[in-house]
């Protein structure tokens, strides 16, 4: 086959035409080549197969601002580095570093410039440094930009290219099914110098919506993916993906277009030199979440997002009934793709993947339960007018102290078993730094920015988390400590790849079980978990183990009889129960 018809070519030429049926289809395709091969840089010859080992049961990914510490004198990311050598090393191998670039609201997520690094967090070399001992995840805010970046500068005075860069609503257009993720108005007037105009904004109106009907916006934004990887980044969050394509009279979520921008960046990752994840970012409820694997041609892979709140109702009712429910009907991955497992994150719990999984009373317990608890909630707007909750504001560990029942004295218990949970399900799993380090929830914060989602994001003074650190009877100290040796005797468990089998079990309500077998059915894994404050007894027929093998418990160490007595889960204990050690 030649190669000006090769597959890549072909494909290439597929997608654009989907996406830009008027353009020229050879002229557009050869600038994507150039802004993601630039100075004639060689690809690969085939397409990367799905098969080809991204990931493995080594995987786990810490979630943290570039600046989560600080102590005044250093660089953040310098600390980071330090606190990642220090005290994650062989804990987690990947680290996604939330948007470190020069930005003007949202804590990073309205940028000014995607090409330079927050100078007060530090600068590329820091990044790099960090790159080259951990996998690197950044995001690439793909929507919207910054209304005090230069693009947008570059807009209101009429400058080509950026004069056609952002997406200009109308007014008297029915917009009413737009759907939305805040409460904000979705139209924002502004003078340039062409005339008033309405500048669409899914956000804020500091986020100012990019209009990636015009090839120019793909293009510019390939070129940053490319940069992004020639400085080390390893994985891509495209961020609030499922906006990016806009038409009036439509929901401008999922559209057609935007699929096809997710697939053509997925091609270009498949065929670059480099191992790149595509990971979409998309907070919606789990058939339109799933929807971002595609035909595995999409994303790598997609946030578990119903997984937050329904393991915090577990952790609050005390039953896994509704975990349970979701679990055994969620389907594996696909063969190249990947779940990633977390529980909290910097946004707060998001209650939209709750939708159609949680009965209407259940969840408002829940709220009730995260407010009595210290807890806010942020809302969005219907497309009728009205609000609904839109994520649960509230550090996951303070979360954790109340059940329905009220406070206990299991609260250490209980928060290590909510992040026990994602470490045994299929996927890889991720752990925000506060949920690692027992954070509180920072209501100074609230008070003094006037957001809810600053109650999660706290900055800790670096010598007084060391402190912390260094006394083993801290909440810090504990939680990091019992999570940390749970995480590394994940590590080395086969069956707990990201793609081993997995089959959910039929147990008490009390109790969360999984099966999980290794690629080479040599090792089983029974990860149970009681949710609950009672002590539940299983007796070892219920479990189905194999009478021929040796059975003992990883994270306690206790060996299981098959003729022996009931085995006792005490409140909130998990057990990893395998034929292999």
């Amino acid at each position: 086959m030649p190669a000006s018809h090769s597959l890549f070519d072909l494909r290439l030429t597929e997608l654009v035409n989907r996406i830009y049926p008027q353009a020229t289809s050879t002229g557009l395709q050869d600038e994507i080549v150039r802004a993601f091969w630039p100075d004639g840089a060689h690809r690969r010859k085939r397409a990367r197969s799905p098969s080809n080992g991204l990931w493995s049961e080594r995987d786990a990914l810490l979630i943290t601002y570039g600046d989560s510490i600080r102590d005044g004198r250093h660089k953040p990311l310098d600390l980071l580095e330090d606190f990642l050598t220090r005290h994650l090393k062989g804990v987690v191998n990947g680290v996604h570093i939330l948007p470190f670039f020069p930005f003007s609201s949202d804590d990073g997520f309205a940028v000014t410039d995607y090409r330079a690094v927050n100078s007060q967090m530090g600068d590329w070399p820091d990044i790099a440094r960090i790159a080259s001992r951990f996998h690197l995840m950044s995001d690439l805010v793909l929507n919207h930009v910054s209304s005090q970046g230069a693009w947008f500068n570059a807009y209101r005075q009429g400058q080509s290219p950026y004069d056609r860069f952002f997406y200009e609503g109308n007014p008297e257009d029915d917009l009413s099914d737009v759907v939305r993720p805040r409460t904000t108005p979705l139209l924002q007037k502004v003078e340039t110098r062409n005339g008033e105009r309405h500048v669409w904004c899914t956000f804020s109106h500091d986020q100012i919506d990019l209009d990636f009907s015009n090839p120019e916006v793909l293009l510019e934004m390939i070129r940053i993916i490319r940069m992004h990887i020639d400085q080390g980044v390893r994985i891509l969050r495209l961020d609030a993906v499922a906006f990016v394509w806009k038409e009036p009279g439509t929901t401008c979520i999922h559209l057609p277009q935007t699929h096809a921008i997710v697939q053509l960046l997925r091609l270009l990752c498949d065929y670059a030199t480099e191992t790149v994840v595509l990971l979409t970012e998309t907070n919606v409820p789990r058939t339109e979440n799933l929807s971002y694997f595609g035909n595995r041609n999409e994303a790598h892979a997609v946030y578990n997002f119903p997984l937050p709140p329904l393991i915090l109702h577990a952790m609050q009712s005390g039953s896994a009934q509704y975990l349970y429910r979701w679990q055994s009907a969620m389907p594996p991955a696909q063969l190249g793709c990947a779940y990633l497992n977390f529980t909290a994150s910097h946004d707060g719990i998001g209650m939209r993947p709750a939708e159609g999984v949680l009965p209407p009373e259940e969840k408002d317990r829940m709220i009730e339960t995260a407010r009595a608890a210290g807890g806010l909630v942020s809302m969005r707007a219907l497309p009728d007018g009205g609000e609904a909750p839109y994520e649960l504001n509230v550090s996951l560990f303070d979360a954790m102290r109340r059940t329905f029942a009220g406070e206990d004295d299991h609260h250490i218990a209980r928060f290590l078993c909510s992040q026990t949970i994602p470490m045994s399900l299929e996927g890889i799993p991720a752990f925000y730094i506060h949920s690692l380090l027992a954070t509180p929830s920072d209501h100074d914060a609230v008070e003094r920015r006037s957001m809810n989602r600053a109650i999660n994001r706290h900055r800790w003074h670096y010598p007084d988390l060391l402190a912390f650190l260094a006394d083993p009877g801290s909440d810090q100290a504990r939680v990091l400590k019992g999570l940390s040796e749970r995480l590394r005797i994940r590590s080395r468990q086969t069956a707990f790849h990201p793609n081993a089998t997995q089959f959910t079990l039929r147990m008490d309500d009390r109790l969360f079980g999984v099966w999980r077998q290794s690629l080479d059915r040599n090792q089983s894994i029974f990860a149970i978990h009681n949710v609950s404050a009672d002590t539940v007894l299983v007796s070892p027929s219920e479990i189905n183990l194999i009478e021929d093998d040796y059975w003992t418990d990883l994270l306690g160490g206790d060996e299981i009889l098959l003729a022996g007595p009931e085995i006792p889960f005490s409140p909130y204990q998990c057990r990893w129960i395998t034929n292999r050690v």
